[in-house]
């Protein structure tokens, strides 16, 4: 069987090679020859992904029998409709996929529709949960900067140009 491996990560700090080297090692035990390997450095909820979209043109071009990911939440986290129609577009082109964190996320079983609904949802909602932290913690950020004494002064562009400096200090 030839099988296609799809890995993401959200940010250039973090490495694929760790979703990789087991991904890689489970094909082995399979009997799978993996004829490509799709690297994404993005943001899940991202709908439009370089490495993504290019596996659905191979995925139309039939250039391999099954996709492998790490878990539903590296495949996607655009949610329900958008992970579904996905999963819906490879199984509707006879193409298998299987999770490899969680077995049973996989493109043959009874309940793999309410299974993959819910496993969305629940990494939607923790993609939201995410922001929502982020938002939190700039709040704050932004009230000891107040607490602080900390005034960004100028007007127009340059007091824009003086927040993104200040902003690019704290590394946010």
């Amino acid at each position: 069987m030839n099988c296609a491996i799809y890995c993401r990560v959200s940010t250039s700090e973090q490495e694929n090679e760790n979703q990789l080297i087991q991904l890689n090692e489970y094909c082995q035990r399979q009997g799978w020859t993996i004829t490509k390997i799709y690297k994404d450095t993005v943001s899940g909820i991202k709908t439009n992904r370089p490495a993504f979209d290019q596996l659905f043109i191979d995925a139309h071009k039939l250039q391999f029998d099954t996709l492998l990911f790490w878990s539903l939440s590296r495949f996607s986290r655009s949610g329900t409709l958008f992970t579904l129609i996905k999963l819906n577009e490879l199984s509707r082109l006879n193409i298998g996929w299987h999770s490899f964190t969680e077995p049973y996320f996989s493109s043959v079983g009874l309940f793999k529709d309410t299974l993959i609904s819910i496993m969305a949802t629940l990494a939607q909602i923790e993609r939201e949960q995410i922001s929502e932290r982020t938002k939190a913690g700039l709040q704050r950020i932004k009230l000891n900067a107040q607490k602080n004494g900390i005034v960004i002064k100028g007007r127009g562009k340059d007091k824009k140009k003086r927040k993104r400096r200040f902003w690019k200090k704290l590394k946010i």
